[in-house]
């Protein structure tokens, strides 16, 4: 993600998120912790056609990482690129040497718990009136981090679609 991705992502994201959506400036503040050799946050996008479809955002801290946004636009949800961003975001767990990862995720959002479950996360707690204005609660999920199997038919990134690139798999940052 980059600077200009920042109207786009916003537009997805009140689509999403209305009553909690992230400001302009909380996505500049992680942009500003995404560059250089002291970087703490990896952000990326995924576009379709010239339209942004999908961003996530991840930061690090000693040996934890936190997943702090996932979204995919509504007529991508089944296509398997919400697993693709997650992977994207577990990678660059790995790369800041991350020995676990935690995130939240709303208690009614069963959709999105089944796919962190798939990857790994467990359910280790609540964290209740979270999510405001609305006062829902979330589930605190956690990932550890072990090697993975190349041969393990589980391994998300044995099935992972090529359909919609993200922007940025390369570079770190």
């Amino acid at each position: 993600m980059r600077w200009w991705d920042i109207g786009p992502v916003l537009e997805l994201e009140h689509e999403l998120f209305p009553e909690d959506a992230w400001s302009a400036g909380m996505f500049w503040s992680e942009l500003a912790h995404a560059r250089g050799p002291g970087a703490t946050r990896r952000y990326l996008v995924a576009e379709e056609a010239g339209r942004l479809v999908g961003y996530a955002g991840l930061a690090a801290a000693g040996d934890l990482a936190d997943v702090q946004t996932i979204a995919a636009a509504r007529d991508q949800w089944g296509t398997g690129l919400g697993a693709r961003l997650l992977t994207e975001l577990l990678r660059a767990a790995t790369a800041f040497e991350c020995a676990e990862v935690l995130l939240e995720v709303r208690v009614d959002n069963v959709r999105a718990q089944k796919l962190y479950a798939r990857f790994g996360f467990e359910p280790i707690g609540f964290r209740r009136g979270y999510y405001q204005p609305g006062n829902v609660d979330a589930l605190v999920m956690r990932r550890l981090s072990e090697p993975a199997d190349p041969a393990d038919p589980a391994d998300p990134d044995s099935a992972l679609p090529d359909s919609v690139p993200l922007q940025g798999e390369t570079t770190h940052g």
